[in-house]
């Protein structure tokens, strides 16, 4: 087994600091677009430096092959939905909760897993660690300072969008025999077919006077979180491994609160720590369960 660097925890630092970074600069874009505008411009900008590196590195785009259905399929699922439910949500909720909201995908996951992959069965840690993270999450909901009945709904959506990655994830194992790059661009080509004809009908971004904040957010949503996010995954993915890739979930809910307060002064209650602590815990333990059984 391959023990990780210095600088492969340096890596994967810096991812998880990119993508926390997406909830703060989520809540800016949200300022002056709409959900649909912002899932969209995601996509856009977010297919340029994967299609480049595709490009580049002569990988072909199968984006309309005979497996375009599942392409079409994963871009919906695993992009359009959840891009568009965290974004409505978000609007609603301060971003640090939906950092922590979001962070149950590791958990989710490792349900949906039991049910659907032969060889991710429950145990007594990885139950342990799903209970503790979950409880965290129902801690939140009590927190009234702030959710209430007024963004109930809105926090609700993006635990919608966590389990949407995490169904898009088990679909991607249809075609996991396929590159990284290719797979990535060709739902991203996908995802901008699906949300342009809904972005003319619906929310015309034509006409909107966008704030510079929230302009700026939203293209280092689609450059950065998206993009160049997922170029940086599938180098620590290939280099390093699943298992030591997917320790990235419990640094995004503590990095996603501590930038929400940098740059929004986000309130940051005894119950939203809490929560932190149970989920990050929760995802350790399943991670950890998942470690020792391939060691």
């Amino acid at each position: 087994m391959k023990v990780p660097t210095f600088l492969d925890y340096i890596l994967l630092t810096f991812l998880a600091i990119i993508w926390a970074s997406a909830f703060f600069n989520i809540k800016i874009a949200t300022y002056s677009f709409g959900p649909v505008t912002i899932a969209f411009l995601r996509v856009f900008f977010g297919a340029i430096p994967v299609l480049l590196i595709c490009f580049y590195k002569k990988i072909k785009i199968e984006a309309f092959s005979k497996d375009w259905h599942w392409f079409a399929m994963i871009g919906f699922i695993n992009l359009v939905a959840p891009f568009f439910l965290i974004a409505y949500g978000v609007k609603s909720v301060q971003s640090n909760l939906a950092a922590i909201l979001m962070s149950t995908t590791p958990l989710s996951s490792t349900v949906l897993g039991h049910f659907y992959l032969k060889n991710e069965k429950f145990n007594f840690i990885k139950t342990i660690g799903i209970l503790i993270g979950f409880s965290g999450i129902i801690f939140l909901f009590s927190d009234n300072l702030l959710i209430d009945e007024n963004n109930f709904l809105s926090a609700l959506l993006i635990l919608l969008g966590s389990t949407c990655y995490v169904i898009g994830g088990v679909l991607t194992l249809k075609i996991s025999k396929k590159k990284n790059e290719n797979v990535t661009g060709s739902i991203l080509i996908w995802a901008i077919i699906i949300l342009l004809p809904i972005l003319i009908f619906t929310e015309n971004p034509l006409e909107i006077s966008p704030r510079l904040d929230s302009t700026i957010s939203v293209i280092y949503l689609g450059f950065v979180s998206t993009g160049i996010a997922w170029l940086l995954r599938f180098k620590i993915l290939v280099k390093n491994g699943l298992i030591f890739q997917s320790q990235v979930s419990y640094l995004i809910p503590i990095f996603g609160t501590i930038l929400s307060y940098i740059f929004l002064k986000e309130l940051i209650t005894l119950k939203v720590l809490i929560s932190l602590i149970a989920v990050s815990l929760g995802i350790y333990i399943v991670r950890r369960s998942d470690y020792k059984k391939i060691t």
